[in-house]
């Protein structure tokens, strides 16, 4: 059985006893989390395909951890103009383990 959820503007495909990194949710670790936005359910038999969501269909799992990704550099440069600049970015995610899928 498994479920696409999206989350953060991003879709994933879930099952249940995933970890999953998502964007960064304001929870603490511990804490249940749900997701309503289901856009559709595989259960080994049949697949529902929601337009755009599935009815009645929620995801639920619990908080991991909260934490940063490793480091993207981006480099900008243009030549013969004196011009660099070298920045770093770290993406916070949250870690949510998945328990359940309810489908319809």
């Amino acid at each position: 059985m498994y479920a696409v959820i999206k989350s953060g503007g991003k879709q994933y495909k879930v099952s249940p006893g995933d970890v999953v990194r998502v964007e960064k949710l304001e929870r603490e670790p511990g804490a249940s989390v749900e997701f309503e936005e289901v856009l559709a359910v595989n259960n080994d038999e049949t697949t529902i395909v929601g337009t755009p969501t599935v009815a009645n269909a929620r995801v639920s799992g619990t908080v991991v951890e909260n934490g940063k990704a490793k480091k993207v550099i981006v480099f900008k440069y243009k030549r013969k103009k004196q011009y660099k600049v070298f920045r770093g970015h770290r993406q916070r995610f949250t870690a949510v383990k998945i328990d359940e899928i309810k489908g319809s």
